[in-house]
């Protein structure tokens, strides 16, 4: 008789210990979301060069544009304007105002990776716009006051 209770003891024992692990590894992944991709070590504002750019929100998470921003600007480029956007987006997309297709892959691999087209518009004092979708995951960094 003991012997059957010491099992069940034990087998409750490792029952409770694995279904703790799975929660633990459930709530750490739904923690962490999707990992930011690391943008390439070129993904900086070219060497002597003014790149100007825009930053649009066009998700609803409140604060996107103004971590782009910093996150641009930590890499060296000249974040003019940054706001909302009229229409939300799923993906984020850059476009190439200026006529440099260059300047914008640099930011779009600065910002992880985006789709890119040319829109030029001179009347504009940009080289470059991003619109911020609700894919773009913004990396880690430290807080900024």
């Amino acid at each position: 008789m003991e012997r059957r209770a010491l099992r069940r003891v034990t087998v409750a024992g490792l029952a409770f210990v694995l279904l703790a692990g799975i929660i633990t590894t459930t709530t750490a992944i739904r923690r962490r979301g999707t990992p930011a991709r690391e943008p390439p070590p070129d993904a900086s504002a070219p060497e002597g060069e003014r790149v100007r750019v825009e930053v649009l929100n066009a998700t609803s998470v409140r604060g996107l544009a103004r971590r782009a921003t910093m996150h641009l600007r930590d890499r060296g480029f000249d974040v003019l304007f940054m706001g909302t956007a009229s229409e939300q987006r799923d993906s984020t997309l850059v476009l190439d105002r200026s006529g440099h297709p260059e300047w914008a892959k640099r930011v779009s691999d600065a910002l992880g990776g985006a789709r890119i087209e040319s829109r030029p518009d001179s009347s504009r004092y940009l080289d470059v716009t991003v619109l911020l979708g609700r894919s773009w995951r913004a990396p880690s960094q430290p807080f900024y006051p």
